[in-house]
């Protein structure tokens, strides 16, 4: 492994519910005391579940023992679901907080991106900010002004640079603040989910950009719940879940298994009236087997079994297909084949099945969400309760270094020569 450059040991972080104080003076001072003394809060209730959702207790644990090294040059996914300790740890890492336990030991500079408007001077231009931000990570003004014109290039708001930012849109912010950060040369940058409110054309620039900070041997942490971008970008991975870290690898084996958390049964949102619902469903291969991989050019066949609750005249099966940036790509659905539903009795049981023909979508991963209903409404949906992810092979096209990501579709072609 590389020299490490950042090392994180037991930390853990706490934060109170409600009020700050303890409620009497004694107690504050007794827990001041405590902590010079490095020793346990005593105001801390005994036994107390520290679980991040709780609204009982007085304190929760916004991450727990948390232990993570990361290499110089290397580009770090982070990712897990609302909630999991994310933007927490980066929080920490940047020092806009402390631990409450642990130590923290970080070489070099950090220029951190965590929320639209950090370290930004809203009375201040956009230029003003520029200088600003690069004397805060310990710049001469003469090195700032060596990225000066690169930083307004690269951020698109070169009009607006004299014009106070408070008078930016949030796109522009981010813009002018992530250019900010990449182009002042920290040792380390770290990129949480804020760039989601950028548009997809700068969203490929700063993905860009990123890698290009990597590959100078500078280290990137990059937070997003897009997971097209994460396996785009990084090459290692942690999947975070209530405050601690429950997995470390490759970053591929990681967003696996956060895919495979996003489908969780029992966390599939569902709605209709249920006049006809799904009982089961599952996604094979054209040999009838169950799969989550399907390579281009191949079919897959989502099968269904539903059942009537009342007598139903007619309906209408469909299936929405969204990749993991929650983009929607394509729907299918039994009009397409004049295929009719119709005259389903009160307790019978029906099985669907439709094959998806010559699949060109562009490779990652897919969520296929389900819906019963007619020109009335809805009977059942239920939102991206299948995953497949889609390779790339041979069959479709033979080309040996992998598919361009930036693409959502595939076309096949001829070559020859005149």
């Amino acid at each position: 492994m590389s020299n490490t450059i950042i090392k994180l040991e037991d930390i853990s972080k706490q934060y109170r519910l409600g009020v700050v104080g303890t409620g009497t003076l004694s107690h504050d001072l007794n827990r001041w005391f405590a902590k010079i003394r490095r020793k346990e809060d005593p105001t801390l209730k005994i036994g107390a579940s520290n679980v991040l959702d709780t609204v009982d207790g007085q304190y929760v644990w916004a991450l727990k023992d948390i232990n993570l090294d990361v290499g110089e040059g290397e580009v770090l996914g982070i990712i897990g679901k609302n909630g999991a300790g994310k933007s927490t740890l980066l929080k920490l890492l940047s020092r806009v907080t402390g631990p409450t336990t642990g130590t923290i030991k970080i070489n070099g500079r950090i220029a951190s991106l965590l929320e639209v408007g950090t370290g930004f001077h809203p009375e201040l231009t956009g230029k003003e900010n520029i200088y600003l931000n690069g004397a805060i990570l310990g710049m001469t003004k003469k090195e700032i002004s060596s990225k000066f014109d690169e930083i307004v290039d690269f951020s698109g708001v070169k009009k607006f640079v004299n014009t106070p930012v408070k008078r930016y849109s949030s796109g522009m912010y981010v813009r002018l603040a992530f250019a900010v950060a990449a182009h002042l040369e920290p040792e380390t940058l770290i990129v949480d989910e804020v760039l989601a409110v950028g548009d997809a054309e700068f969203q490929k620039k700063a993905i860009g950009k990123m890698k290009s900070v990597s590959k100078s041997g500078r280290t990137v942490l990059f937070v997003s719940h897009n997971l097209t971008a994460v396996e785009q970008l990084c090459t290692r991975g942690v999947l975070m879940q209530n405050g601690t870290i429950i997995m470390d690898g490759k970053v591929h084996d990681i967003t696996t298994a956060y895919k495979k958390m996003s489908v969780d049964e029992n966390e599939l949102k569902r709605s209709g009236a249920r006049q006809i619902e799904f009982l089961d469903y599952n996604l094979t291969d054209e040999n009838d087997k169950v799969t989550d991989e399907i390579y281009l050019g191949d079919s897959f066949i989502v099968n269904a079994n539903i059942k009537a609750n009342e007598n139903i005249d007619n309906t209408d099966l469909s299936l929405d297909i969204r990749n993991d940036a929650n983009e929607f790509i394509s729907h299918v659905t039994n009009a397409d084949d004049l295929f009719e539903l119709k005259n389903i009795n009160k307790g019978e049981k029906v099985s669907v099945s439709v094959k998806v023909k010559n699949l060109s979508l562009a490779p990652g991963t897919y969520y296929i969400s389900l819906w019963l209903g007619n020109m009335y409404g809805t009977f059942d949906y239920i939102e991206n309760c299948l995953r497949f992810s889609i390779r790339q092979g041979e069959k479709f096209i033979l080309r040996p270094y992998p598919f361009d990501k930036r693409s959502k579709t595939v076309l096949q072609s001829k070559w020859n020569f005149r």
